[in-house]
């Protein structure tokens, strides 16, 4: 090379890590030998073509996004399946190509709307309710959550079409468990174990076991035995447990499934890189990632006075059944969540990872907050590119 350096290839074709190592090390051993390092390959950087990424923050900025471009370089979730346990799914073109058929656990037929309980359809039939449904006041309009949760994750990336996903060859399983006024402990449960490959009474084996659960749902309370018993066992069968930690400003540790044991936990950070004024924080916290505001914390609940700050992602225009396909900004550690679930699709991509290893990994290779957190947002804003070459 013109600084004097020599390129040197072993004559075994395809050599491991492994054998690599040694080479190298045999080498440096030499005498006249300087230095040994690899003769790395790098690839263009280039940015997904969807139109609307430019408007994904979340992914890119450096005050209060998750350093997503690097690893876009060598990762993309092929070959891992995502379990979205939440309302559900709907149709939308940019998530089709990496649906898988779910299943639809909740077994009260009311909170269904589809007539029946649980059945092999877990289509979103509409979490809207009217004044006086619910324990509520005011009547609220379908929110398709589900939906925006699985873009986030998985929606299909450089299609030409709307937003991209963080791990954009990934698999989802949608399952259904929120329907109106919410779900059930129990339904939450079972899904959690057929996701992962466990065997839930009358219903048949899913033949897409997930390597990662992203629930982006909760309440207060402690962690239910039902649920610590399906957790232990997801994590038992090889499967990482993303949950969202909660928009309550309070501690995790009084909100659940966020304060179950073997869980990767997440708060939320804003565009500036705080701890979004929403977000529940604490000693059980593991990562935080980005969740947006979609207004300030002093303007009336409902209102949307900053939406470019939110995330965005695939939604539905539905105001309570399903209409046409769109895309919308939310906010909140339901957003935050599937970027960490994503992460964990990235990394379970490029190599084998025990539950506890991914979150170790994804802890490590964290950037600290730019702005303030008060009260614990655990390692920090998780970093991909990081967290991705460090495998």
């Amino acid at each position: 090379m013109a600084g004097g350096g020599l390129v040197v290839r072993p004559a075994a074709r395809g050599l491991d890590r492994a054998g690599a190592q040694r080479l190298m090390g045999q080498l440096a051993r030499q005498a006249g030998v300087a230095s040994v390092e690899p003769d790395l390959i790098v690839t263009a950087q280039a940015v997904p073509n969807d139109p609307r990424y430019p408007e994904q923050w979340h992914y890119f900025e450096p005050t209060g996004g998750m350093n997503l471009p690097g690893a876009w370089d060598t990762a993309d979730g092929t070959g891992v399946t995502v379990a979205v346990i939440d309302t559900g799914i709907v149709e939308h073109s940019d998530l089709a190509a990496n649906v898988l058929p779910g299943y639809d656990f909740i077994s009260d037929a009311a909170s269904a709307r589809d007539g029946d309980g649980r059945d092999a359809d877990p289509t979103d039939e509409g979490d809207w309710y009217a004044a006086g449904e619910c324990g509520q006041v005011n009547p609220s309009n379908s929110s398709w959550h589900g939906t925006h949760v699985a873009g986030t994750v998985a929606a299909v990336s450089n299609n030409g079409v709307g937003v991209a996903g963080v791990a954009s060859k990934a698999k989802i399983l949608p399952l259904r468990v929120l329907g109106k006024c919410g779900g059930r402990t129990s339904d939450i449960a079972d899904a959690i174990t057929w996701a992962s490959g466990g065997r839930v009474p009358r219903v048949d084996v899913n033949p897409n076991p997930a390597k990662v659960i992203n629930m982006s749902l909760g309440g207060s309370g402690r962690c239910a035995q039902a649920y610590q018993r399906a957790i232990n066992g997801a994590v038992s069968r090889g499967t990482t447990v993303v949950v969202a930690a909660g928009n309550s400003n309070a501690d995790v540790a009084n909100f659940t499934p966020a304060n179950c044991s073997n869980t990767v936990t997440v708060a939320s950070n804003d565009r500036q890189g705080n701890r979004a004024f929403y977000s529940n924080f604490g000693a059980l916290i593991d990562v935080t990632a980005p969740g947006g505001e979609v207004r300030n914390e002093t303007d009336p609940p409902g209102t949307r006075t900053k939406p470019q700050d939110g995330v965005l992602s695939t939604l539905n225009a539905g105001a309570t059944v399903a209409a046409a396909e769109s895309y919308q900004t939310y906010m909140g550690t339901s957003m935050a969540a599937p970027h960490v679930a994503g992460l964990a699709a990235l990394m379970l991509g490029e190599t084998s990872l025990a539950p506890a290893q991914v979150e170790s990994t994804l802890k490590a290779h964290v950037r600290p907050l730019p702005g303030t957190c008060t009260g614990g947002c655990g390692a920090g804003i998780v970093d991909a590119t990081a967290t991705i070459a460090a495998l």
